[in-house]
């Protein structure tokens, strides 16, 4: 066995948390902010604001404010600076990205021609509401997650609408990003293994000696598994490649649908059998508010939550001109 020199969050920290690298100065990021940007103003026909026109409203310059309504955490103020800036509107953040907020305190100062800023008003806050209300809800499970085990990291899928700025709201809100798109990691699910075996237990080890060569190009191998057996001969598999690799190379394994009950089994078992060392245990799956503490008190590494951000709530933000 590889005796680790470090340990086993940190390996988690290396593998399943990229959000450092999500920020404007990031090409990739950056384009990816612009083209969800561009969308938002499309669809709302920021440049053709009726009510606008019809109220005959002046082009005078004005103040505005960006208020918090209640209490979370701030994210996407740069992003909405990197969007105000673009319109010629002059924006002072007095929040930084990852702050926790209460009610009634701003996030944004804003000055410009006060038909741009009633144009732009709803674009802006949709974007901010939605990565705030990302960011806060991962923070308040991590939180959540810390009654179970210091040990256990909160992270996101690629369940995620709005792709990488998705992602930097679950790093705002200290959780992890898991996979920021297919290329980036070798994630080996249930439908990959029925192409290669007729069960699991036989797929699992044939999956990943197969994508054991191709480890240089990806951050981590995850394998799913469904099943006490398939996660041991997965484990074992991953014991016997590290062995010979002699590197500390992130192996997973993402106990799918499983109840923190068997989940605190498999790695009592893996433990036991001295498989444990060499492989990361993601529980993914059916995870809530209700039963996060209960996956953390099992021991697995990480818990992975879809709904953090395919089904988030917005934190409530307003804009209000003086």
């Amino acid at each position: 066995m590889i005796q680790a020199a470090t340990s086993r969050q940190q390996r988690i920290e290396r593998a399943l948390c990229q959000g450092t690298h999500l920020t404007l100065d990031n090409l990739t990021y950056r384009d990816a902010a612009r083209e969800i940007i561009e969308a938002l103003l499309r669809a709302d026909r920021a440049d053709h604001d009726l009510t606008v026109k019809a109220l005959e409203l002046k082009s005078r310059e004005t103040e505005a404010v960006v208020l918090s309504r209640e209490a979370g955490v701030a994210a996407g103020l740069a992003e909405a600076v990197f969007l105000f800036e673009s319109q010629g509107v002059e924006v002072e953040a007095t929040k930084r990205d990852g702050d926790a907020v209460q009610p009634g305190e701003s996030l944004l100062r804003l000055h410009g021609d006060e038909a741009r800023l009633l144009s732009l008003e709803r674009t802006i806050l949709n974007l901010l509401q939605r990565m705030s209300g990302i960011a806060t809800a991962t923070r308040h499970l991590q939180e959540r997650v810390e009654r179970g085990s210091y040990e256990t990291k909160v992270v996101g899928t690629r369940k995620t609408p709005w792709g990488l700025l998705d992602k930097r709201a679950l790093h705002l809100g200290n959780g992890g990003t898991h996979r920021l798109s297919l290329g980036d990691a070798i994630v080996i699910k249930n439908n990959h293994l029925a192409l290669l075996a007729e069960s699991e237990e036989r797929a699992a080890p044939v999956a990943i000696q197969r994508a054991w060569a191709a480890r240089n190009d990806a951050a981590f191998i995850e394998v799913e598994v469904r099943s006490r057996d398939a996660a041991r001969t997965a484990a074992g598999t991953f014991r016997r490649l590290r062995e010979e690799a002699r590197d500390e190379y992130p192996c997973l394994l993402m106990l799918d649908n499983i109840p923190p009950r068997e989940c605190a089994e498999i790695v009592e078992m893996l433990r036991l059998e001295n498989l444990l060392e060499d492989t990361l245990i993601e529980a993914s799956g059916g995870i809530t508010e209700e039963n996060v503490e209960s996956y953390a008190a099992s021991g697995v590494d990480a818990a992975s939550v879809g709904s953090l951000t395919h089904s988030v709530r917005a934190l409530d933000i307003s804009q209000k001109i003086s």
